[in-house]
């Protein structure tokens, strides 16, 4: 099922994201809530928290006096980790089994808190940040839970700031105006969420456009980049994968095909089969049929150009992932050309301008490659020279 990460800093509207989900059809699995399951009275989870804490963190009632026990942790590195110990463990235990409970074709949306300080967002399919104006989430701290400006303050500076947050977003939702607002940009997501689900069941690529728009540069694309590249590391199990960012997306101030593409590297393509279905399960479906680089001189033997291919689920993010063994004349000429275009300025200039000449006179994506690939010879050749004369390694 799709798998989908939400998160967002305290005083941000994140529960009313997941509420808004929740009505669309998505199941909500609320880390706060089942936080709070694992230490209710009678669980092992209070019994340990008394053990560590002692009993000054219970209510006359038996039940967790959260405030005392707040007390205790916060600004405590030390006790915070410990109750983490406790409590973590748990909540990932009861998070797996209501995920396990909903149906094959649900969107799962996993509203927790501390994605970004626990380093999660790689193991779902798509991060969604809501964030909001600083001044405002204090102002909603203040008004809606009854904190003191201060203690707002210091529970915003607790959690990762939204550089960070941002940079583990692949959609970010601003939350500075009214509930209404809100539901608009919901509603969106959900638009994308539906066809993504429904795409990673079926193990099938996302629709793309068959004619040639050419856009950018986007400075974003390297995080996107790398924020897929830390997913599909995941979906390997394998952290220190060699994936590495190629294509026109990959080479700063050069307008492209919205399309990040992206190599992962392999021992061989008995290696890239056997990783086919966790990359499919992952939203990285494989296309049916046989896939080949163009082979480029003096080596034009396209068995050595053989590779793997897959495209994203996402309608929202389209992306060709290169399977390619490494020290391949595939894997190197892709290394070789976009290390070329980001250090000669005159090449990259000579390259835009026939994207940009045949994306007007091309017809359809196909057409727009095919004529780019006697370009690519010549730039090759020249690429083999650059890379002898700087010496040049991939």
């Amino acid at each position: 099922m799709l798998n989908v990460g939400l998160t967002g800093g305290i005083g941000s509207g994140k529960s009313s994201v997941a509420r808004r989900l929740a009505e669309h059809g998505a199941v909500v699995v609320d880390s706060d809530v089942i936080a709070r399951e694992v230490v209710a009275p009678g669980t092992d989870g209070l019994r340990e928290i008394v053990e560590a804490f002692g009993a000054g963190v219970l209510q006359p009632d038996g039940s967790l006096d959260r405030p005392a026990l707040g007390a205790l942790v916060f600004g405590d590195t030390a006790a915070r980790r410990r109750l983490e110990e406790i409590t973590h463990p748990r909540v990932r235990a009861r998070s797996r089994e209501l995920a396990a409970a909903a149906a094959p074709d649900a969107v799962l949306v996993n509203d927790v808190p501390l994605l970004v300080e626990g380093g999660l967002a790689p193991t779902y399919h798509l991060v969604v940040v809501v964030e909001t104006d600083r001044d405002i989430r204090i102002g909603r701290l203040v008004r809606d839970r009854g904190m003191t400006e201060r203690q707002a303050l210091d529970r915003i500076a607790a959690q990762a700031d939204d550089a960070r947050r941002r940079a583990a977003a692949d959609v970010v939702l601003r939350n500075d105006g009214d509930l209404a607002d809100l539901h608009v940009v919901v509603d969106r997501l959900w638009r994308r969420l539906v066809p993504y689900e429904a795409n990673v069941r079926h193990r099938r690529r996302a629709p793309r456009p068959a004619d040639v728009t050419l856009a950018g540069p986007d400075p974003s694309w390297p995080d996107q980049a790398r924020r897929l590249a830390d997913r599909i590391r995941h979906l390997v199990g394998d952290p220190d994968r060699r994936i590495d960012h190629v294509g026109s997306t990959a080479v700063p101030g050069l307008a492209a095909k919205d399309v990040v593409d992206l190599q992962l590297s392999v021992s061989s393509l008995a290696e890239a089969d056997s990783l086919a279905d966790r990359l499919a399960d992952g939203g990285f479906p494989r296309p049916p049929g046989d896939w080949y680089d163009s082979p480029k001189p003096p080596d034009l033997d396209p068995a050595r150009w053989t590779k793997r291919l897959h495209l994203n689920a996402d309608p929202g993010r389209p992306v060709n992932l290169h399977v390619r063994v490494t020290g391949s004349p595939g894997w190197r000429c892709a290394l070789l050309l976009r290390d070329l275009l980001r250090a000669d300025e005159a090449t990259r200039a000579e390259y835009l301008a026939l994207k940009q000449g045949l994306a007007e006179r091309s017809a359809t994506v196909d057409e727009y490659a095919e004529a780019k690939e006697p370009w690519f010879d010549v730039a090759y050749d020249r690429a083999r020279r650059w890379a002898d004369r700087t010496g040049w390694q991939p």
